[in-house]
């Protein structure tokens, strides 16, 4: 049990640092920003570890960090053929795909009521189908390879982009359209001029929502059928023969790339868009 209190310990007075930096004008510095979170983050390392070695929590329902990150350091080829396989073959290209393609439509139903009032409903009637019922269709549609986890990233970051950039596109004023239209501007000078940029606070919201989305259906994708490598099928196989280290470990690669897809995403929101209020903090 003196593992249980030491953490507790070390717990209590990380927790009190970080109360005192997020109550300081610390906080509101760039490095206490990145200072806050990260003591949070070791806060609950030091008690989820005090906590299973304390308690002598059996590490098949649940491992210490400190076996997960070594488990993580003597598997980095596997973790890494893995996070090729799902991240970079998989849920990237169906991010851009999808993306890609649902920025092409709203273009096109912005153009068109008919698209306007005909496809959004489908749309949000595609979206709420089940992913784990349509991945075993995909799967058998596209085979086995990375191919069939890209399109179920697609099918999955297409209809919230969609309804998204949709948005988007009517967030400029009616007066500011009166305007360009006074001006003789054509509709793409308008698009371009005026209706994209007052679109990208949503185009971003659109493409944060999806950096989380792409990754989870590439990893379910895998589930059902992928080659002998990925990390859906890594966590699959491991929980299968009880290797809940190994489950955690890729567990704790996918938070990671997920979390940079996401920063990486909201760096580029803060270039574009430093001219919204949101960003001027």
């Amino acid at each position: 049990m003196s593992a249980l209190w030491i953490a507790l310990l070390v717990w209590l007075a990380l927790w009190g640092l970080n109360v005192w930096l997020a109550e300081s004008p610390v906080s509101r510095t760039r490095l206490g920003k990145v200072l806050v979170p990260v003591i949070f983050g070791a806060t609950v390392l030091v008690l989820w570890e005090g906590l299973v070695r304390g308690l002598g929590v059996a590490p098949v329902i649940l491992p210490a960090p400190s076996v997960i990150a070594a488990k993580i350091a003597t598997s980095l080829p596997t973790l890494w053929q893995d996070f090729a396989q799902t991240i970079l073959k998989g849920a990237i290209p169906g991010f851009l795909i999808g993306c890609g393609a649902a920025f092409l439509t709203a273009i096109a139903i912005d153009r068109s009521p008919f698209l306007q009032r005909g496809l959004l409903p489908i749309g949000n009637f595609v979206a709420a189908l089940p992913i784990v019922g349509l991945a075993p269709i995909l799967v058998m549609w596209f085979g086995f390879g990375w191919e069939s986890k890209a399109a179920v990233v697609v099918v999955m970051v297409f209809f919230p982009m969609l309804v998204n950039i949709v948005a988007g596109l009517q967030a400029s004023e009616r007066m500011q359209r009166d305007l360009m239209a006074t001006w003789g501007a054509s509709y793409l000078q308008t698009l371009v001029k005026l209706r994209l940029p007052a679109a990208m606070p949503f185009v971003f919201n659109g493409l944060k929502i999806a950096s989380t989305l792409a990754l989870i259906g590439a990893i379910v994708a895998e589930f059902f059928g992928s080659p002998t490598f990925g990390m859906g099928f890594r966590i699959s196989t491991e929980v299968g023969r009880l290797g809940l280290d190994m489950v955690w470990a890729e567990i704790a690669v996918a938070a990671v790339a997920g979390s940079a897809l996401y920063g990486l995403v909201a760096l580029i929101e803060r270039w574009v868009t430093f001219w919204h209020p949101s960003q001027r903090h």
